[in-house]
This record gives C-alpha cells, sequence and structure tokens, in this order.
C-alpha cells in the first residue's frame, strides 16, 4: 500500500516517503545519489512517484529468487517496486559511471 506521498529510487527502487528521502536519504544509494537535504533537485529528479507491484524483502533476502530476478538481493530490508516510470538524468548516469556504477533503468527499458 502506498501513498500519494511514496516514491521509488529509480537506481535502486526502495519505496519511501517523500520526506524520508529527504530527511534520511536512499539507504542503498545515498552514497552516489546524496538525496539526503537536497530536496530541490536530486530527489525529484531519481525518484519517482510512479511505480508499480510491490516485493517486501526482509533479512534473508539472500535466498529469494524474486530479489536477484529484481537485482535487490543486496539491499536494505523494505519495500520495493518491480517496475519504477522514469529514468535518471543524462548528467546523474554520467556521475554513476564515473563512480562505476551500473545503471539499469527500472521501467521495463534495460537489456540484459
Amino acid at each position: 500500500m502506498s501513498s500519494r506521498s511514496d516514491r521509488a529510487c529509480m537506481l535502486c527502487g526502495i519505496i519511501q516517503p517523500f520526506r524520508h528521502f529527504i530527511d534520511r536519504g536512499c539507504p542503498n544509494c545515498e552514497s552516489v545519489l546524496h538525496y539526503q537535504d537536497n530536496e530541490d533537485n536530486q530527489v525529484q529528479d531519481c525518484t519517482s512517484p510512479s511505480f508499480e507491484g510491490l516485493v517486501a524483502l526482509g533479512d534473508d533476502n539472500k535466498k529469494s529468487w524474486v530479489a536477484r530476478w529484481l537485482r535487490i538481493d543486496s539491499f536494505v530490508p523494505g519495500l520495493y517496486a518491480v517496475k519504477v516510470t522514469g529514468k535518471l538524468p543524462p548528467h546523474i548516469i554520467s556521475d554513476l559511471a564515473e563512480q562505476n556504477v551500473i545503471y539499469r533503468p527500472r521501467d521495463g527499458s534495460a537489456e540484459d
């Protein structure tokens, strides 16, 4: 169950209220996306209010085929979107590439 203020991170897919991204950042991506205290740009550009499906990831995620399939098996427990509408801006994708972070859009357009 999501509310109007919930957003999904476009990099990892975790779902949190908009305010949590600003106050606490993303528990998986904060070191590369720097959401915390960056309301105007980063949170708006790198999260989406439009997402489909919910997956609850627990503590023992290494055994979950769903977590492996969604590539979230190394992330913190929480609610994750199966599909996130939108893509990161080109300058963010470039920044991630410089940090050796592989970005696969979570909108279903990425090919393996």
